[in-house]
């Protein structure tokens, strides 16, 4: 007898048509049925025998109303740029920040949570079973449970956070997730406005205001110590006098060259110019001596003519007389033949003028160099004044600079603790960059519908225990239908009995 080919459990085609199913369905219907039956059952007990579970929810907004407090150096007063839109970065960082271990902690202890661990069957087991009943353990446990039943995401295109809490109890669901955004939002006034800041600025801004005081007293005694409010103006004032002075010690130094050359040039003319002028000549005769001559030349004669009456013209005397006649008559002659010179002289006018200008040259040279000595001592005492007032202006700048920094300091510690001032007062009136835009209410309806929960469930059975019925066909190595003998023994099938029994 041949032997037939037994068919290998991985040969077989797989089913895919709707046809194949419904068959492989109705060979194993009893399997189905059991199957189909016993899911059934289990989820109407699940649903019968759970407790309901309602869901608490809300809305939590995150937005950039309040610009972030910060110390820079600008003192313009200028307002700060509007702040940038919420990034998903931030909006990440705000659901991390929900997430955090310390603030699922203080909801657990808030809300008695570790009091529903305790009380669990399974967890009492397993922790008597160890010998152990650690708070840690619980408070772990129910945090565990806490962030499960918690539900955090980001609704999309918008700057919203999702937040729902699921539980047995309405009220206490909406209690939790009532504790829950309180924690969170102290905790984001702790992440975001550290404690501190204000009693930081208030010590800085009296550490400033007294560093202030220091300054202005500094400056207020060397104004006292050195005699002077500005030397700044006073160096200018004191430079433009230096400037005028040395413009007149120049020019009285170009005036006193001057002077003396002058001098000399007087003094060259005045060796070249005659003190005295002639001013009239006349020649004439001396008619008086002609006239006095005559005279004794007629006495003379009367008395040679008396002589000659008594005496010889031999006689002594006699000659003396004719002597005295030949002299005289001899004098007149001469007195005759010479004339008299008349000359008439006067002052030179020129070289009065010449000895007037010299005179008052000299008189002004003295004058200019004892001026030119005088603007010499001005101009050394207004240099040294001018260089003791800009060492002075440079140490009241020093003061002046110190006192400008410790006022600029002052003012923005004072505006920033003004800021931190109200920034606090802004916190403590919940005024942040989160909002609650749906408050937490109390679920009424279930967050899970038990007809749907039905429907599911059902539709859930159906589809396994078609899915065990297509398991054991497969698993199933007989040949079941004409189709399979025509394939795997290539026979015609003549006919076929249906076993309805099976």
């Amino acid at each position: 007898m041949e032997e037939m080919p037994i068919r290998k459990k991985n040969t077989r085609p797989p089913l895919i048509q709707l046809r194949d199913l419904l068959a492989i369905g109705l060979r194993h219907r009893r399997l189905v049925t059991l199957s189909f039956l016993g899911l059934m059952a289990g989820v109407i007990l699940s649903l019968f025998l759970l407790p309901p579970h309602y869901k608490a929810a809300t809305k939590i907004l995150v937005k950039r109303e309040r610009a972030d407090l910060v110390v820079t150096a600008d003192t313009s007063g200028a307002q700060q740029q509007p702040p940038a839109a919420v990034s998903e970065t931030d909006m990440n960082s705000e659901i991390e920040l929900m997430k955090s271990q310390d603030l699922l902690e203080k909801v657990v202890a808030a809300c008695d949570l570790q009091k529903l661990v305790s009380r669990s069957s399974w967890f009492s087991w397993l922790h008597l079973s160890k010998g152990t009943d650690d708070s840690t353990r619980i408070l772990g446990a129910a945090v565990r449970n806490l962030e499960k039943s918690m539900d955090l995401g980001l609704v999309p295109k918008t700057s919203l956070i999702s937040v729902s809490y699921d539980d047995t109890d309405p009220q206490r669901a909406a209690h939790v997730l009532d504790t829950f955004v309180n924690s969170y939002m102290e905790k984001h006034l702790a992440v975001h406005r550290p404690a501190g800041t204000l009693a930081f600025f208030r010590e800085q801004t009296k550490q400033y205001e007294e560093g202030l005081k220091a300054a202005e007293s500094r400056l207020s005694d060397f104004s006292h110590t050195e005699g002077t409010v500005s030397p700044a103006q006073q160096k200018s004032s004191t430079l433009q006098k230096l400037s005028e002075f040395q413009g007149e010690f120049k020019e009285t130094q170009a005036a006193i060259a001057e002077t003396e050359q002058r001098i000399h040039t007087l003094e060259g003319q005045a060796s070249t110019v005659p003190s005295r002028l002639t001013t009239q000549v006349r020649t004439a005769d001396n008619p008086q001596l002609i006239e006095q001559l005559k005279t004794t030349l007629l006495n003379l004669q009367l008395k040679r003519t008396e002589l000659v009456q008594k005496f010889d013209p031999s006689y002594r005397l006699v000659q003396e007389v004719d002597t005295q006649i030949s002299q005289t008559k001899a004098a007149i002659e001469a007195a005759a033949s010479s004339k008299l010179l008349d000359e008439t002289t006067d002052s030179n006018p020129t070289y009065e003028w010449v000895d007037s200008e010299l005179a008052k040259a000299h008189s002004q040279l003295a004058a200019e160099q004892a001026r030119a000595a005088a603007l010499s001592r001005s101009v050394e005492a207004y240099e040294k004044q001018a260089g003791d007032l800009d060492q002075k202006e440079i140490v009241q700048e020093s003061l002046l600079r110190n006192k400008s920094a410790e006022e600029a300091n002052y003012l923005l510690y004072m505006r920033k603790q003004e800021e931190a001032r109200i920034s606090d007062a802004l916190d403590e009136s919940r005024i942040i960059n989160v909002v609650v835009v749906e408050p937490v209410t109390v679920p009424v309806v279930p967050s899970r519908s038990r007809p749907l929960a039905l429907f599911l469930g059902f539709l859930a059975a159906f589809v396994v225990s078609l899915g065990v019925a297509v398991v054991a066909e497969y698993l199933d190595p007989s040949l079941k239908t004409s189709e399979d003998i025509k394939e795997f023994l290539d026979l015609p099938v003549l006919a076929s009995v249906s076993n309805s029994g099976r």
